[in-house]
C-alpha cells in the first residue's frame, strides 16, 4: 500500500509532542481532525471550575464520636492547628541552616521574584515573601514589570535569573495579565530553580511511584507538614481533597497518595459532595469558595485543613474585606476534632515551604550537606 507523510500531519505530531510516524494514505485533513477529536475525547472537556454552593444549610448530624484531638470535650470545640506557630519553628530551622551555610562556604540561598502589574494582593504576597527571606537570611531579588509589558520582557527576566548562579529559586507571581501565556512562562523557569514545583517534570515525578520531584509545590507541602507536625496519622485514612487546581488540589491529592491515604477528589461537578466529604477522616479544602464546606459536610471527629483564603466584603474592616476560608469555621469547630484557622493556618506554612525549597535548591547547587 502506498504510504506518505504530509507536512500538516508532521506538524500535528510535533504539536502533540510525538515523533512523526509514517501514515497510510488517507485524507490528511480528515486524519488531523480525527486525531485531534480523539485526543480531546480522551482528555475530557476543558470546563471551568465554577462552584454553586447549596443555599440551604441542613442541621448537622448529632455527634456520636469525638477524636482524642479534642481538648475541650464539654464544649465539643475542635483543637486549632496553629500554622503560624509551626511556620515560625520551620523558619527558625531554615535560618540556622542558612547561617551554617554562610559560615562554612560563604554562600547563601537566593530567591528571585518576577512581579507583573500592580495588583494589590500580588504586591502584598510578594512583600511577605521578601520579608520572610530577609528574616531567615535568604537573598532576595525582584523584577517589577508594568501591566502592559510584553511576554518577551517577562521571559527575558526569567532567562536572566535562570543563568544567575546566585539565584536558586525563581518565583513568577500569579496571576499574570490576560494577554500572556502563563503556561509558556512557567515552563521557561529552569527545572533546577522551580521552587514553586509547577514544572511539568516536577509534577510528573510527584505523580509516579518511585520518582522524586526536585521540588514539591509549596501549599501541598505545607498541608502535609501541618498534619505530620500535629501527629496526625495519614496512612490508610480516608481523605477528601476539595478542589483540583494545579497549584493546590491536584498535587495535594498526589502527595497524600504517597503517604498511602485513600484519597477522593471532590470538584464542582461531583454529585453529592457533602455525602462523600462526610465519610472522610481528613478533609483538605482548596476550592476557593468562601464557606463552601458547612458543618453538616463533616464527619464528627474529622481533621480539617482549610487552604482557602477568600476575601469577603466587610465594611467594618480597615481594608474593606476579611479573609475567609472554604470551611465555615463557626460550624466546623463544633464537629471537627482539629482545624486550621484562616488566616493563620495554611498561609504561613506555604511561605515557609517556599523558603525550605529555596534552601534545598541552594544545598543541591553547592553540594552542601
Amino acid at each position: 500500500m502506498m504510504m506518505m507523510m504530509h507536512n500538516g500531519s508532521r506538524n500535528l505530531w510535533k504539536k502533540m509532542c510525538l515523533k512523526p510516524r509514517i501514515l497510510y494514505l488517507y485524507s490528511t485533513n480528515s486524519l488531523s481532525t480525527t486525531l485531534l477529536n480523539n485526543s480531546l475525547r480522551i482528555l475530557g472537556p476543558d470546563l471551568p471550575e465554577i462552584w454553586i454552593p447549596n443555599p440551604s444549610s441542613p442541621s448537622r448530624p448529632p455527634i456520636t464520636h469525638r477524636s482524642p484531638f479534642i481538648f475541650n470535650h464539654q464544649e465539643q470545640t475542635a483543637a486549632v492547628i496553629d500554622g503560624k506557630m509551626m511556620a515560625d519553628e520551620i523558619r527558625s530551622e531554615i535560618a540556622n541552616e542558612v547561617s551554617r551555610m554562610k559560615n562554612e562556604i560563604g554562600k547563601v540561598p537566593g530567591l528571585a521574584v518576577v512581579l507583573v502589574g500592580e495588583r494589590k494582593d500580588s504586591q502584598i504576597y510578594v512583600r511577605k515573601k521578601i520579608a520572610a527571606c530577609e528574616e531567615v537570611g535568604i537573598m532576595s531579588l525582584m523584577t517589577e514589570l508594568p501591566e502592559d509589558c510584553t511576554e518577551n520582557e517577562v521571559l527575558d527576566a526569567v532567562s536572566s535569573y535562570n543563568v544567575d548562579p546566585a539565584v536558586h529559586g525563581i518565583l513568577v507571581q500569579l496571576p499574570l495579565p490576560q494577554h500572556m501565556n502563563e503556561e509558556k512562562i512557567l515552563n521557561d523557569v529552569s527545572l533546577e530553580k522551580d521552587v514553586d514545583g509547577f514544572h511539568p517534570v516536577n509534577m510528573g515525578n510527584l505523580a509516579m511511584t518511585g520518582r522524586d520531584p526536585l521540588f514539591i509545590p509549596c501549599t501541598p507541602k505545607g498541608c502535609i507538614e501541618l498534619l505530620l507536625r500535629s501527629n496526625v496519622e495519614i496512612m490508610g485514612k480516608k481523605v477528601v481533597v476539595i478542589g483540583r487546581s494545579n497549584i493546590a488540589g491536584l498535587p495535594t491529592s498526589l502527595l497524600l497518595q504517597r503517604h498511602h491515604a485513600t484519597v477522593s477528589v471532590v470538584h464542582a461537578f461531583t454529585k453529592n459532595p457533602e455525602k462523600i466529604t462526610r465519610e472522610a477522616d481528613i478533609v483538605i479544602s482548596a476550592a476557593g469558595v468562601a464557606n463552601l464546606v458547612r458543618g453538616h459536610w463533616l464527619k464528627p471527629g474529622a481533621i480539617v485543613i482549610d487552604v482557602g483564603t477568600n476575601p469577603v466584603e466587610d465594611p467594618d474592616s480597615e481594608s474593606g474585606y476579611t479573609l475567609t476560608g472554604d470551611v465555615c469555621y463557626e460550624e466546623a469547630i463544633k464537629v471537627a476534632s482539629a482545624i486550621t484557622p484562616v488566616p493563620g493556618g495554611v498561609g504561613p506554612m506555604t511561605i515557609a515551604m517556599l523558603l525550605s525549597n529555596t534552601l534545598d535548591s541552594a544545598k543541591r547547587a553547592y553540594r552542601f550537606t
